[in-house]
């Protein structure tokens, strides 16, 4: 039996369209909802919505949205039942979600210790690897030495590839081709690493040349309960960033999916995951796939399952953290269609530099199968203090074929005035032969100088 707690207000640790996104669930589920928002973000779509709003802090990240005494204050001063941390900022610090369990504020996520054992890439692998999760080879514990290093690399053997422990986006990362290489590549990714997350330590893996970027949703409630929501393609890349997401990928298999949604479910329960989370995995070119790492927190790209499945995901998030049960077993899970996001970014299309400012003008696009996650306005100002992305444009359609052909409509229709947006980009990438047919890797960007 599951010892649902009431949850009727909650309290958004986020600004931006994935803010704007938990509200509107919460208003359908008659839940009240407090924003709380930087100086810079007064004028903010989240705050205009939320049913109360409190601003915690000046413009920079650090004093606002990364300031948990700030936030558990608001939460406290309005009274809430729990806080939804959205994705970035906070989403995944162990020390906000014991925090707030401290404070008796439910954290909708996962426990703090199951996204500390997640958040430290070491300890993860060597957990997935008990849990059955294949793994590539690599060093089992951070990296102590160039010596060790070497010794590790020349087993496994090149090329290879350096990551932070506590690390992501591509941060404290390098690939190694050959032995002479290895030394200062080391020593820059343990800098990179100090300078990011505060934390030098690295570890090795074997490098995958062509892999693509595949990764598994999963939801888990608080008594074993886990399903998986098939895989998401996510190997459109530039510098390990995503820019376009698509459900389900053009090259798995019904064999292959079940059989990677086998491998993280049986994960999650092995280590007493409960709320939405995410496996990532890298498949290689013969089919082999390897656990990279776990988001325990909603990602980015989310609206690409919903699409395919009609679950929300923000709505199953509330429900477990209420204490319920899963609302569906792994049989009622019907993948319907094929949906592809654009992230559409404040940026320069071809030097991706940043391009904060007022939105003169703002079209949504429209018609059959089309949605559009964002928090700007026409007369909005973009802050120059934050993430780039304004807003996600995502399709819906029968077919993937389709779903391209939607997608470009949609991204003509689309109307972004006053700054410059990465739309051009996402245009020439749904023009590309490859892209359309299916064959690409995470080199995707490098190779095609789009």
């Amino acid at each position: 039996m599951s010892r649902t707690r009431d949850i009727r207000k909650i309290l958004i640790a986020n600004r931006g369209e994935i803010a704007c996104r938990i509200i509107w669930t919460c208003m359908e589920m008659g839940i009240k909802t407090v924003a709380v928002h930087s100086e810079a973000d007064r004028d903010a779509l989240h705050v205009r919505f939320a049913d109360e709003a409190i601003c915690i802090g000046p413009p920079p990240s650090a004093q606002s949205y990364l300031n948990i005494p700030a936030i558990i204050s608001a939460a406290e001063i309005t009274n809430v039942d729990a806080i939804h941390p959205g994705y970035g900022f906070l989403a995944e610090s162990a020390t906000f979600a014991k925090v707030c369990e401290d404070c008796n504020i439910k954290f909708i996520g996962p426990r703090a210790d199951v996204i500390a054992m997640m958040g430290d890439k070491v300890e993860a692998r060597r957990t997935m690897q008990e849990a059955g999760v294949p793994i590539l080879p690599g060093s089992p514990d951070p990296i102590e030495s160039t010596g060790e290093a070497k010794k590790i690399a020349r087993e496994i053997g090149f090329p290879v590839i350096i990551k932070a422990a506590a690390g992501g986006g591509g941060r404290g990362m390098r690939i190694v081709r050959q032995e002479s290489e290895l030394e200062s590549n080391l020593e820059t990714a343990q800098n990179e690493a100090v300078a990011a997350f505060k934390n030098g330590a690295v570890y090795i893996e074997r490098y995958i040349e062509r892999p693509r970027h595949i990764e598994i949703q999963v939801l888990a409630d608080e008594y074993g309960n886990c399903i998986h929501l098939g895989e998401r393609e996510c190997s459109i890349q530039r510098r390990h960033q995503k820019l376009l997401e698509e459900a389900p990928s053009p090259v798995i298999t019904p064999e292959q999916r079940e059989r990677m949604g086998a491998v993280a479910v049986k994960a999650c329960k092995e280590i007493g995951y409960s709320s939405a989370g995410t496996f990532e995995f890298l498949l290689d070119e013969d089919g082999s796939f390897y656990f990279m790492e776990m988001n325990t927190r909603i990602q980015v790209e989310h609206p690409v399952t919903e699409m395919v499945t009609l679950a929300d995901i923000v709505r199953n998030q509330i429900r477990i953290a209420a204490g319920e049960n899963l609302q569906y077993e792994q049989s009622d899970v019907r993948l319907v269609g094929h949906s592809i996001e654009c992230r559409i970014n404040a940026e320069d299309p071809v030097k991706f530099t940043p391009s904060p400012g007022k939105i003169t003008a703002f079209n949504i696009p429209g018609g059959p199968g089309v949605r559009v996650d964002t928090a700007v306005y026409p007369g909005y100002v973009v802050p120059p203090y934050y993430d780039s992305m304004i807003a996600k444009l995502i399709v819906h359609a029968r077919t993937r074929e389709l779903a391209i052909h939607r997608m470009q409509r949609a991204l003509k229709m689309m109307v972004v005035e006053g700054i410059k947006t990465t739309i051009p980009l996402h245009q020439r990438i749904m023009e590309d032969e490859r892209f359309q047919k299916g064959d690409f890797s995470t080199k995707f960007m490098e190779e095609f100088q789009l």
